[in-house]
């Protein structure tokens, strides 16, 4: 049975701390590196659906989190090793470096590769016309509980809307949607001790494991079978910086 693995990212060491269990199961696993977006292509795209405003604060957060990232990274390695996550690229891992994941490139390196799965971790939403010319299941890691915390930043939202028992991940099919495919597998937990928007990211891969396992596992064997949570959905951004900091002071949700 073909147990290839292709897992498609922008990168980072929460990322690295699923691809690795998966090597460890399955073997053969690609990494599809695609080139970030540029910030102002995001930015001008969420000012023309939510307004500059919102845009700038959201921006203003973003930058907080880059910021925090260095400020925090003593914390990020506790969780590293409290979790006893393997969070760095492995000598060896075969890495395809693409523009984007729905550059012709992407679909060169899916036919010349011929994987069993596709598994997204945080990279860009495919097209209709990419998703239809990948011939194996595509599923995607998403950091939060859909289809109620579709979007960005799952985890944190949860805890800022009050809602900290939805504080998890999800493991789904790939629709033309946000986050809207049939969920496979959902997990549930709690952030650590001064956890806060730079680290949930890492903390929430901590807890993911297992059901990105079971996930890809069910994919190869042919035995997934999604389904819809009785759950509202809603589509979540960054939050602005003035919200942020407001619900940081107000209820201590950083």
């Amino acid at each position: 049975m073909n147990k290839h693995v292709v897992v498609v990212t922008e990168g980072g060491p929460h990322i690295w701390a699923i691809v690795n269990p998966l090597a460890d199961r399955f073997g053969a696993v690609t990494v599809i590196h695609e080139a970030p977006e540029s910030k102002k292509a995001l930015i001008l795209r969420r000012a023309r659906k939510l307004g500059y405003i919102s845009a700038i604060g959201q921006l203003g957060t973003m930058v907080l989190i880059r910021l925090g990232k260095r400020l925090f990274a003593g914390r990020a390695e506790g969780i590293v090793r409290e979790a006893r996550l393997d969070a760095a690229p492995r000598p060896g891992q075969s890495v395809i470096e693409v523009p984007s994941a729905n550059a012709p490139e992407f679909l060169a390196a899916i036919e010349r590769l011929k994987p069993a799965v596709v598994l997204l971790a945080g990279c860009r939403l495919l097209t209709r016309a990419t998703l239809a010319a990948v011939p194996c299941p595509v599923l995607n890691y998403h950091a939060g509980i859909t289809p109620k915390y579709r979007g960005m930043n799952g985890g944190y939202w949860a805890l800022a809307t009050g809602d900290a028992a939805n504080f998890g991940t999800t493991v789904h099919l790939v629709d033309a949607g946000v986050d809207t495919g049939g969920v496979l597998h959902q997990v549930r937990g709690k952030p650590g001790p001064g956890d806060n928007i730079s680290l949930y990211a890492l903390r929430l891969a901590a807890l993911s494991r297992g059901i990105c396992l079971r996930a890809v596992e069910d994919a190869m064997q042919g035995r997934m079978a999604p389904k819809s949570p009785d759950l509202p959905s809603g589509q979540w951004y960054h939050p602005t910086l003035w919200f942020y900091l407001w619900t940081g002071l107000t209820k201590g949700v950083w």
